[in-house]
Order: C-alpha cells, then structure tokens, then sequence
C-alpha cells in the first residue's frame, strides 16, 4: 500500500441525479458536492471518487482498488440490494470496506431491508444525508490505518 493513503469512493446508480432525484429522501447536494466533502474529509489522503450506472464497471472498480487501495467506501445504492456480482467482487478484498448510504435504508421500504454489501463491510453508515459520507471516509481511513499498523506489526 502507499505511503499515503489512497482511498476508493464508489457511487452506485442513479447517485449521478443527486440533487434532482428524490431530493426529499436524498436531499439537494449533487454528487460533485458529495466529492467535495469527501476530499476535505479525506485530506491528506488520495481520494479516488467515481459513480456508475453499471454494475460490470463497479466490478472492474472494486478490483482496480485491490492493487491501488488502501481502503474503499462504497454506497451501491440500488444495487446493495440485488448484487451478489458486487458482493463476489467486495469478498476478494482485504483492506477495510465502509458500506455508505444517504437515506437510513432500514426505515424504508421492505425490499431495502437487506444489503448484500454488509456482510463483507467492517461497518455501514447510513441516514445522515451527505454526512454520511464524511463520517465513512473518516471510519475507512481509521481502519486503513490499523490494517497497516496490523500488517507491520506482522512483518
């Protein structure tokens, strides 16, 4: 891993619409707001932030971040709960997975309910709107951090 760290932040579908789409459950802040606080979030750290309507993309994403990571924050959005493709892709890797969401999954509706991307992240964070995002980047590096300090320790 680099010496600085390197964070992926990966947007699911329709997040590009954030600001127009929904705006009463995801707010008015647009996707490029969201990557702003992300980088003061993240700072000092690389922050490597990309939205896809596809999921084949996530994939290719999600593996880039193997090699290039030192952790990932990934809101799958609708996907979280239809992709066992993106859960496959999440378990290949071994630095530190933040699950993110906008709205407070749990309190909508039914089908919601359940994420395929919690089982494999260290934590989710989710229903605080665009702080959410700032509160995974700051958990993800946290756990970066330690995942480091942890793999020196077993040098």
């Amino acid at each position: 891993m680099p010496e600085t760290p390197v964070l992926y932040v990966l947007n699911g579908p329709n997040l590009n619409l954030l600001g127009v789409r929904e705006p009463d459950i995801y707010g008015r802040e647009t996707l490029d707001d969201v990557r702003g606080l992300c980088e003061r979030a993240g700072n000092p750290a690389t922050i490597v932030f990309r939205q896809s309507n596809h999921e084949g993309v996530l994939i290719d994403w999600i593996h880039e971040a193997r090699e290039k990571a030192s952790a990932l924050v990934i809101n799958p959005a609708g996907y979280g709960h239809t992709s066992v493709a993106l859960l496959d892709a999440l378990k290949t890797l071994t630095i530190p997975v933040v699950e993110c969401h906008l709205s407070n999954p749990a309190a909508r509706e039914r089908f919601r309910h359940r994420s395929y991307v919690s089982p494999v992240a260290a934590g989710v964070v989710s229903g605080f709107g665009p702080f959410s995002y700032e509160l995974a980047v700051k958990a993800a590096l946290r756990l970066a951090q330690e995942h480091r300090a942890a793999a020196d320790r077993s040098v």
